[in-house]
């Protein structure tokens, strides 16, 4: 009923107790009108009047069924999603330093940041590339900044162990080929990678696919980063760090 009185499906979530919903709709975002607020109230009472009982005038409805009414403007939204932005670009390079200081080694904090960014910027192309194709909202809001930090450190969490195999595996092969001892790494924790990956993959898959629509685009932006970290931690972390240390360090741990 919503959906056909402001043209558009809005988000609906529980807020609080289970009788407490917030209803956040784009009908008319940019509109100047003063009166746009009333307006709204009007198509929102008249969208559940159906189930809070049709004696429910709309005076009443709004004196004992609206708590609160909050607008955010296109200044405020712009305001949220660049200090959004900051904080994903400050939790990368947090992520820099406490990867390199615990392997010693700025290389692998490379690589980890590397494959972090990669994950992070696939997710927000696709959700750019997808906007107003996908039936629901893929909007660059809290929630979508939420799901970039998520994956931020699974995937982080995914490297480290990677990272951690090739450090034992320096100790324990000081002679070994550079290459050979982080290919060995990678296929020993390859099996813990698919199965950890796996696992949270088909509960996240319920997630989307048996939910609610406000937390379809979160799931859905989970759904893309499990499978481009995966993919990041092997392909990208990994090589960048032996690209990284340079061709006479890889000789002499070699030799």
């Amino acid at each position: 009923m919503l959906e056909k009185e402001l043209g558009m499906r809005p988000t609906v979530i529980t807020y609080g107790s289970e009788d407490k919903v917030r209803i956040t709709t784009k009908y008319a975002i940019d509109s100047e009108d003063p009166n746009i607020d009333e307006q709204v109230e009007q198509l929102i009472y008249n969208g559940v009047k159906p189930m809070i009982g049709s004696n429910v005038t709309y005076a009443q409805f709004k004196a004992d069924y609206v708590q609160g009414l909050q607008r955010v403007g296109p200044t405020i939204a712009a305001d949220i999603k660049r200090k959004s932005y900051i904080a994903l670009f400050i939790a990368l390079f947090c992520m820099f330093l406490y990867v390199g200081f615990r392997f010693r080694n700025w290389s692998f904090g490379l690589g980890a940041i590397a494959s972090l960014a990669h994950d992070a910027f696939l997710v927000i192309a696709l959700f750019s590339l997808l906007y107003g194709i996908m039936p629901f909202s893929l909007e660059a809001d809290q929630t979508f900044i939420a799901a970039i930090l998520t994956i931020i450190g699974y995937s982080v969490n995914d490297t480290v162990v990677i990272f951690d195999r090739i450090r034992e595996y320096r100790i324990l092969h000081p002679k070994m080929d550079y290459a050979m001892l982080m290919n060995k790494a990678i296929n020993d924790t390859f099996s813990r990678t698919i199965i950890t990956s796996l696992t949270v993959l088909i509960t996240v898959a319920i997630i989307f696919f048996y939910t609610g629509e406000s937390v379809r685009g979160f799931a859905f932006a989970l759904l893309i980063g499990l499978i481009s970290g995966v993919y990041s931690t092997v392909f990208i972390a990994t090589a960048l760090v032996y690209d990284s240390r340079g061709k006479k360090e890889r000789t002499l741990q070699a030799k």
